[in-house]
């Protein structure tokens, strides 16, 4: 049994007129969702698809908001952190969260940028104390498992890969991981899009297969805990 957070970040859609239109990393993450649910009892299953209905971006007044004390904020300054709170809330329920996401221009689309901007908020999900010396910053969530779902039209992005030194999405989710309280990270991709050959085809092949594990892991790990 497990709550899961479920976030898509592709801009295309699960399913097109044309199919060569249709959102391979959205296709993935509902893959492994099904799998999941065929291993374990999920409680409450919250979806984003931030893709199509993208977070505002932060602004001067959504800082001044954060940096005002709760108590002394103005009905203005609780209206402009609603949807920061609602995501706050949700990754706070979550034991599993879901990431999917393409590569664009080597990096995160702008809609996930935005949401990961909402959520790592001070005294929400991290606290700063100098204490700490040169590392002020904490996480205060934790426990928490992360499913990177990703789909590139290149390949070779893995640690040793040609592309390594290209690779900015995984590495960066990995960075800010730990301010959603994550303690273990699984991750699964799907390549060659672009040159729409057997290796795609096989990339995809072998993605799914992954995910098939990793939910029965996920499964026996809940099953663990629960005895």
């Amino acid at each position: 049994m497990c709550d899961v957070l479920h976030v898509d970040a592709s801009v295309r859609a699960l399913s097109n007129d044309n199919p060569d239109h249709d959102s391979i990393s959205k296709k993935l993450a509902r893959r492994f969702i099904s799998e999941l649910k065929k291993h374990t009892h999920i409680d409450e299953y919250m979806y984003r698809d931030i893709g199509v209905n993208p977070p505002p971006f932060i602004t001067q007044d959504w800082i001044g908001a954060v940096f005002t004390p709760k108590a002394s904020r103005t009905a203005r300054q609780h209206q402009i952190l609603a949807q920061s709170d609602m995501y706050i809330a949700e990754l706070a329920k979550a034991d599993v969260v879901v990431i999917s996401s393409p590569m664009y221009n080597y990096g995160m689309p702008a809609q996930l940028k935005a949401w990961f901007d909402q959520i790592i908020r001070i005294n929400e999900t991290f606290d700063f104390d100098l204490a700490r010396g040169d590392k002020p910053l904490a996480p205060l969530m934790s426990g928490k498992t992360l499913v990177i779902i990703t789909s590139s039209g290149e390949f070779g992005f893995e640690k040793g890969g040609i592309n390594e030194a290209h690779s900015h999405l995984v590495p960066h989710l990995r960075t800010l991981s730990k301010y959603l309280g994550v303690d273990q990270i699984f991750e699964v991709a799907s390549e060659y899009q672009e040159f729409a050959d057997e290796r795609h085809t096989k990339s995809m092949n072998m993605a799914e297969q992954e995910l098939s594990v990793i939910a029965s892991v996920l499964a026996e790990k809940k099953s663990v805990k629960l005895k």
